[in-house]
């Protein structure tokens, strides 16, 4: 069967419905119609004007992303500037693109669980609930928070951070070197705002990413140990939402083919 762009938000809103998100997150629709025919989707973690040239090469006529290419309202649309010169070619392919981005964070698994099972964070409860299912009840928000299986050192345990994310480098906020790994929270993204919410659910450890160098001096003072492995370590979103989509494709038989997009959009670099 044919798939249109409302076909797949209908589907999608079944796993991390758009009430999911924080107020004011720009989630949903950014570009294209609703009727809409998809034949190829472009997984990504961002869109950026290298992302966009893929789709191209590629022939994918719909983007799913996690982070939203619009965050802020475009009061004028002139390509002197790159990122509105990547909205007007976006326009001028034709490409549909949808963002997932606090309600895909908050979603039971969704990005947060998936970060936890990648960590071993056993028996996750939500850092912050916002909102309700509507139709189970169960509470949803922002992060998770549970155990290692077994204690072990800050040093060991940062060093599984940064094999499992794959990264050549990771920062540590350490208010206690000695003091054993045990409960951790965890929250995709910039959780550095989440701290507090971490120590008062009895967490040590804090993995997140983009923490400020003032909110770093506070995670000290507070006695909270934190291991940033940068903001792109949700790019798990690629593999993740790639075999969800393939679930999905084979379940209502779209017919569509679905792609990982194969760039790294991470803008830091360790030398």
């Amino acid at each position: 069967m044919s798939l249109t762009i409302k076909d797949f938000i209908q589907q999608f809103q079944t796993f991390a419905p758009e009430y999911y998100a924080v107020e004011g997150d720009p989630t949903g629709l950014h570009f294209g119609r609703l009727d809409q025919n998809i034949h190829k989707i472009l997984v990504t973690l961002d869109i950026r004007p290298e992302v966009v040239e893929e789709a191209k090469a590629i022939g994918a006529d719909f983007i799913f992303a996690h982070h939203p290419p619009i965050f802020k309202p475009v009061k004028r649309l002139t390509e002197d500037d790159p990122q509105q010169a990547m909205y007007a070619e976006i326009i001028r392919l034709g490409i549909g693109v949808y963002a997932a981005h606090t309600n895909l964070d908050a979603a039971p698994d969704g990005m947060n669980d998936w970060l936890s099972d990648v960590y071993a964070v056993e028996n996750t409860t939500v850092l912050r609930p916002h909102t309700e299912d509507e139709t189970t009840g169960q509470a949803i928000g922002i992060g998770r928070i549970g155990d290692l299986a077994e204690p072990v050192s800050l040093v060991d345990f940062g060093k599984f951070v940064k094999e499992k994310t794959g990264v050549n480098g990771l920062r540590m906020v350490v208010a206690d070197g000695n003091r054993p790994v045990k409960r951790v929270a965890i929250l995709g993204g910039d959780g550095g705002s989440y701290f507090e919410d971490a120590l008062a659910k009895g967490a040590d450890t804090f993995i997140t990413g983009d923490v400020y160098y003032h909110t770093g001096h506070d995670m000290i003072a507070a006695g909270l140990n934190v291991i940033d492995p940068g903001h792109h370590f949700e790019s798990i979103v690629k593999e993740k939402m790639t075999e969800k989509f393939t679930e999905w494709n084979e379940m209502n038989h779209w017919q569509v083919e679905i792609v990982a997009s194969q760039l790294n959009t991470d803008p830091f670099t360790f030398i």
